[in-house]
């Protein structure tokens, strides 16, 4: 609904109002107030984009705000005390915590709402405290329960899959429904719900049928497939993940999702440390997996160097046995010394993979603690299978979660890492193994209550190996997140860098950098491009220019035998990535995301691309002609910002012109001669 005006105060504490206490927390571009009377409890009556003056919340039963189920019983906003609140200003932002106390049980609940400066968003989440002598048992636990509107409910719309794929507005959303995107398409007017819950934990229920002109909107944890349980110890508190609810309006310049999304999540969800961009990497599992050794390593640093590359990363093979640092004195006669002294020596760090949790039958940590081993139902350990054989898998919810900190911390400082891609088996595999712990005797009380807590143990780890290296990248993959392809805020809360996915790429007729591109145009219009590392882009195939083109798209990345590129091409490799580096390092191309062409699905027959824009619209397009017969593309980006822009073709090294935001509304043609299927334009303002 739409409002004349908007008070030109923002009342950040308490007012009495005839609705009970009063608190509205915002910034310059959103405010949410909340209310809370011991009637209706607690609920949000305000939430009010301050750019559009568009008031989300309609007239109607409004929603529960929160909700859970304790020892029986279904609590909900309307089932508390107010304690008290507080509200606080934080050098990016502010804050409001609500403290609520259930009328029945001795359990409180702080609701904790965060605004960050310039952001059009509201961050909430939850903390549960036991104040009894008993242990409470928490199940059904929901974050987020609010009811906005965008307008009719036969004009409301809902992209669900990380906010890429059309979808009914009566919708359940899982693990890959990260992020939720609700607008009504006529007026442009909709927000965004980013979940923060890990994985397979993540649940997201969004009804627009049934109440009509609302949207009724919850974020939750898991309540079937994988559903979330935990049990209180008398004094014990229990933090949920967060939840972002972003708002924004279709067409509307910056306030597009497109741009206000990457802006958010970038700047607010993805670790700082990958903030000016990520490095260009390079690993060695594909073509040499397991057979990887001292003499192919050393040829190939010395390529990667000259390519440019920033981190050098041995894969699976370095070591003797998994869940050791002993390195394999067959593979790496003398360690790895020699070989970080050649890295370095090239301008390059040393990255190395190491799994978490699935390690040898013989390592100390197995033989020493058996008891810390998953089981499985029939009470046996868990087994997973690696390309080096069936290992067991260790349960994150046991002290086993400070032995893994502590052997990768001890890795870091052996080796001078600079980067580590942790793999394998946790939760469960993505591969079809059953999921979870069955044992007795873990941090966890069941099998559900340990789904959760291995999540949590793999944060655990992370923030044990960030206090002692706050620099050094965590990569998190998603064979240890536990699906295939999976990307999520919860995630990216635990670590820096997502190894997304595994496409082959080992042939010209290989599946490849076009569904590599399928993996980056369904994820980026909620998730950050620079924490996607999507593996495994061989720099040799199909060609260097296509691979280096769909790279930068995301974070970095290269596989594939170095020692066959040509001299030509190395050196190509090394201008071009020079020339990314130097404009990334200038250009904050991380505040958009526009897929271009045929993005929704890749294919030969049709072009597709991308643009990376920052908000003076300086930035790069890549386009990729594919098998299309046409040679002439119109490049359309009618949310570019006001001004003249230059384009220089980067495959080329010739000026294609000058061009105006209108000239980019109409569409600005990109000329492919001869059998050139791939194109990399720079775009700067003309000042």
């Amino acid at each position: 609904m739409r409002f004349k005006s908007v008070p030109a105060v923002v009342l950040l504490f308490s007012a009495s109002c005839a609705l009970g206490q009063s608190w509205t927390i915002g910034n310059d571009r959103i405010e949410r107030t909340v209310t809370f009377d011991s009637a209706a409890g607690l609920v949000t009556q305000r939430l009010t984009d301050l750019t559009t003056h568009t008031d989300l919340i309609s007239a109607g039963k409004p929603g529960l705000e929160l909700a859970l189920a304790c020892n029986g019983q279904n609590l909900n906003g309307s089932t508390f005390r107010l304690v008290k609140a507080d509200q606080g200003t934080l050098p990016d932002g502010k804050s409001l915590t609500i403290l609520l106390e259930s009328k029945t049980l001795p359990l409180q609940v702080s609701v904790v709402y965060r605004v960050y400066d310039g952001q059009p968003a509201i961050r909430k989440w939850l903390v549960l405290k036991n104040t009894g002598s008993a242990p409470l048992h928490v199940s059904h636990l929901t974050i987020e329960a609010i009811a906005p509107s965008v307008g009719p409910s036969n004009e409301t719309v809902l992209n669900a899959l990380y906010g890429a794929a059309p979808r009914e507005t009566f919708y359940t959303g899982r693990s890959e429904d990260a992020g939720l995107l609700v607008a009504n398409p006529r007026t442009g007017d909709g927000f965004a719900i980013v979940s923060e819950v890990p994985g397979y934990m993540k649940r997201t229920e969004i009804n627009a049928w049934y109440d009509p002109g609302r949207v009724q909107l919850r974020v939750l944890y898991d309540t079937d497939l994988m559903p979330f349980e935990r049990t209180l110890a008398a004094g014990a508190e229990f933090k949920t993940a967060a939840t972002s609810l972003v708002i924004f309006r279709n067409g509307d310049g910056f306030h597009d999702p497109h741009w206000v999304l990457p802006s958010y999540t970038s700047a607010v969800l993805q670790r700082k440390s990958v903030a000016h961009g990520a490095p260009w990497i390079y690993n060695t599992w594909e073509p040499f997996e397991r057979g990887i050794n001292r003499d192919i390593t050393l040829q190939l640093v010395k390529v990667a160097g000259d390519m440019g590359m920033d981190i050098f990363t041995i894969d699976d093979g370095w070591q003797q046995e998994y869940g050791e640092n002993t390195v394999d004195p067959k593979a790496f006669p003398g360690g790895l010394d020699s070989i970080r002294e050649a890295v370095e020596a090239r301008g390059m760090r040393l990255g190395l993979w190491i799994p978490m949790a699935a390690i040898g039958l013989k390592t100390p940590d197995y033989v020493q603690h058996p008891e810390w081993a998953a089981l499985d139902q029939s009470g046996k350990p868990k087994l997973t299978f690696t390309m080096a054989g069936s290992k067991v898998v260790m349960c994150l919810a046991t002290p086993f979660q400070d032995a893994a900190a502590d052997r990768i911390n001890d890795a870091i400082e052996r080796f001078h890492l600079a980067y580590v891609k942790l793999d394998l088996t946790t939760i469960f595999n993505a591969y079809g193994e059953a999921p979870g712990c069955w044992a007795k005797g873990h941090y966890h009380g069941n099998w559900a209550e340990s789904l959760n807590m291995i999540y949590e143990g793999i944060s655990h780890v992370t923030s044990k190996v960030y206090e002692k290296h706050p620099d050094v990248l965590l990569d998190l993959t998603f064979e240890l997140w536990g699906q295939k392809h999976v990307i999520d805020a919860g995630l990216l809360a635990a670590g820096d860098l997502d190894w997304m996915s595994n496409v082959s790429d080992a042939k010209i007729d290989s599946a490849g950098t076009m569904q590599a591109r399928m993996l980056l145009y369904e994820r980026a219009p909620s998730m950050p491009v620079e924490s996607m590392l999507i593996g495994n882009l061989h720099a040799d195939v199909p060609n260097a220019q296509e691979t280096f083109a769909t790279t930068i798209g995301s974070a970095p990345l290269l596989l594939g035998d170095l020692r066959k590129l040509s001299a030509a091409d190395q050196q190509w490799y090394h201008d071009h990535i020079g020339w990314f580096k130097q404009l990334r390092k200038n250009t904050e191309i991380n505040q958009s995301f526009f897929p271009l062409g045929n993005w929704r699905q890749p294919s030969s027959a049709f072009w597709d691309g991308f643009a990376r824009l920052s908000r003076s619209g300086d930035g790069v397009i890549a386009v990729f002609r594919n098998k299309a017969e046409a040679s002439v593309v119109s490049i359309q980006l009618p949310l570019i910002p006001e001004g003249k822009f230059a384009v220089h073709s980067v495959i080329s090294n010739r000026d294609v012109g000058a061009f105006t935001r209108e000239d980019w509304v109409r569409g600005v043609p990109v000329q492919f001669s001869g059998a050139q299927t791939v194109e990399v334009l720079e775009v700067r303002t003309v000042k």
